[in-house]
């Protein structure tokens, strides 16, 4: 008896469904144009928006630091496996966005998995979580004993009443939001959920995964970008994404990120970010540090890519950031869409269920600030030849 017999009739159903995902391998570095399967492709599906996954920089700082520490840490934080680095990068990125002190996780998953079910511990608390949070914080809020309760997406008049018939309930109380929305680029109205965390007592989390470096003066977040700092209670970011590396963090309060060090199960049970990780990040922290130069450029590569795919009749959603969903919904076409696209030597993928709700697929275009005007053109023509083809967009 085949015991996973099953597994075939499942991914037989994801590729009739349209959901079965063609999983492609880059061979060049990350950047603006990489090599896919022996082919020179324009690359819109990286989460790389300032160009660093191959800068000189970080490579050098890795080389360096390497030489100096390494490559493993060797255990967890609590053993033997925190070094000067990652305390330094800690002092630096706590100073950096403005908190009292920093914890270095292994990735931005890592980090809501430390924060949420380490507050939220038992079954007599409570989490107010938005409907499209990232799938770390669904899961993260899973692992909680807590009692989750979902509001409307962005719905402060749901929030408000959720929060008023659940007033004086619960042992603690936490909101988390995502400060940005990978997947259709809108920002959470976090100076109005800020007002509701406080008049009703509840604990303030927002994941700024995709605000890291794109949000706020030289990429300092959505606390910065909205100024209210000391007034969001937990900050969790990630480092793969504009900084370029791996990695996650939480920043706020010293006693807080003590707690965490003291408590959280990603901290205590699973082993500390690699030095060439931790090196890397020092560098991309050190070029944010120095100027908004590479923030600016790539604001201005998703602005202009916005206005020239809207300007040929395509639906690019709600996004208030450089993120440029191309709406389609139906899963079978937007994959063929894809698939046309990387034909004429542009790599943006579709994304369908589950990432995004079934209807709702799209091509996700991603620009850089590496990116060049000539490079977002070639893009936009592509775009403009399937969209044609495929009778998406009119003639």
């Amino acid at each position: 008896m085949d015991k996973l017999g099953f597994l075939g009739k499942e991914l037989e159903d994801l590729k009739e469904a349209g959901l079965y995902t063609t999983i492609r391998v880059i061979e060049s570095p990350q950047g603006p144009w990489v090599t896919v399967e022996g082919r020179r492709v324009l690359n819109l599906c990286s989460n790389n928006y300032l160009g660093l996954c191959s800068h000189p920089r970080l490579v050098a700082k890795v080389k360096e630091m390497v030489d100096r520490f390494g490559v493993g840490p060797g255990a967890v934080r609590t053993i033997a496996g925190t070094m000067s680095i990652h305390v330094e990068f800690e002092r630096r990125i706590a100073a950096f966005k403005g908190t009292e002190d920093a914890m270095l996780l292994q990735s931005g998953f890592c980090a809501n998995l430390a924060v949420i079910p380490t507050i939220a511990s038992d079954p007599a608390d409570v989490v107010y979580s938005d409907e499209l949070n990232h799938a770390s914080i669904i899961d993260a809020c899973r692992l909680s004993r807590a009692r989750v309760i979902r509001y409307a997406h962005c719905d402060l008049d749901d929030l408000r009443r959720k929060l008023e018939e659940t007033k004086g309930e619960g042992r603690r109380k936490i909101l988390v939001t995502d400060g940005v929305f990978s997947m259709d680029g809108d920002i959470a109205p976090l100076p109005e959920i800020a007002d509701l965390c406080d008049r009703y007592g509840v604990i303030l989390v927002v994941d700024d995964a995709h605000g890291e470096g794109v949000l706020g003066r030289s990429g300092r977040g959505i606390v910065d970008h909205f100024g209210l700092h000391g007034r969001v209670d937990v900050e969790v970011g990630t480092l793969s994404k504009a900084f370029g590396v791996m990695g996650g963090i939480v920043a706020g309060r010293k006693d807080l990120i003590e707690f965490l060090r003291q408590r959280a199960r990603p901290n205590l049970f699973s082993s500390a970010l690699t030095v060439p990780d931790v090196a890397a990040n020092l560098a991309a922290l050190e070029i944010l540090e120095e100027s908004s130069e590479l923030v600016d450029r790539l604001w201005e590569n998703g602005r202009f890519l916005k206005a020239r795919l809207s300007e040929l009749g395509f639906d690019v959603g709600r996004s208030q950031t450089p993120i440029t969903p191309v709406m389609l919904g139906d899963e079978r076409l937007t994959r063929e869409f894809s698939r046309r696209l990387f034909e004429r030597g542009v790599f943006a993928t579709a994304i369908a269920y589950p990432t995004v709700p079934r209807g709702k697929a799209r091509i996700r275009a991603m620009v850089s600030a590496s990116h060049s005007k000539e490079d977002l053109e070639f893009a936009v023509s592509a775009f403009a030849e399937v969209g044609h083809e495929m009778g998406v967009i009119g003639r």
